[in-house]
């Protein structure tokens, strides 16, 4: 009989501490309006986490025009911390209503951003949904590193400001980061992307650092920017690759070999 007891006990512990974790996606929204730094680890949050319509939402551009688009921004004014945990939703600083099928026939024309003002960290994170972060601006430090992305990770035409830490991150769909303008601390290393890494037109006002980086997709550095060095030590392609009109110090490269 105790031993009957114990095998179940030890079968609802990972049950309880699953339970003990979870975190509903509004709860984090409900802090954030209200102005409070988190902490969250070894949790797993619940729900869509829509960070494109905080209570401090403001209308940046107005339609001036039947075909022009409302642009409205949401600033996260305290620092963010998610080390160990799993969104098991999509996670949304840019929201766009005309990309969705769904109204397709009922256009809005409008777009919604968010802002960063203070550091961002999602350490050794599962994204599970899509993550869009296309046109944030991060006022202080990025930190993405180990952490997975299930579904396309969307950072188009993101700005950095201090340092965006990639290193060790695994991108299952698209690593789309096209146009970012990254800052002098700027880390891939030891990354993997399974599908396409594209870097198209991108700037990087340092080193761009690839060290011992995986690319099994396409590796996209068509047009890249790089001011100093390209690191790709140990680096692996497994799929195609393109480095056409890539500038590196000031110097076209025609090929990977280039560091």
């Amino acid at each position: 009989m105790k031993k009957s007891f114990l095998f179940l006990l030890l079968l609802a512990v990972p049950f309880l501490t699953w339970a003990q974790t979870q975190v509903n996606a509004s709860e984090i929204i409900t802090k954030i309006n209200r102005g409070e730094a988190m902490t969250y680890k070894d949790a797993v949050i619940v729900g869509l986490l829509d960070l494109t319509r905080l209570d401090n939402m403001r209308l940046e551009k107005k339609a001036g025009s039947k075909n022009s688009t409302k642009e409205y921004t949401s600033t996260v004014k305290v620092p963010l911390t998610f080390v160990n945990c799993t969104f098991k939703d999509d996670v949304l600083a840019y929201y766009n209503p005309d990309n969705q099928d769904i109204k397709l026939l009922n256009k809005k024309n409008e777009v919604y951003n968010t802002n960063f003002d203070k550091a961002v960290r999602f350490e050794n994170c599962v994204f599970e949904g899509y993550s869009a972060f296309k046109y944030s601006k991060f006022k202080e430090e990025v930190f993405f590193a180990g952490s997975n992305f299930r579904h396309e990770a969307n950072f188009k035409y993101s700005k950095f400001s201090k340092s965006a830490d990639y290193s060790n991150a695994k991108f299952d769909e698209e690593a789309n980061f096209k146009y970012v303008a990254f800052p002098e601390e700027t880390s891939f290393g030891n990354a993997s992307f399974k599908r396409e890494a594209n870097f198209k037109y991108a700037k990087f006002s340092g080193d761009a650092d690839f060290k011992a980086a995986d690319f099994r997709g396409l590796a996209n550095f068509k047009y890249t920017k790089v001011a100093n060095n390209m690191n790709l030590q140990r680096a692996m392609f497994r799929g195609d690759e393109d480095f056409k009109y890539t500038k590196v110090n000031n110097r076209m490269v025609f090929s990977r070999t280039a560091n």
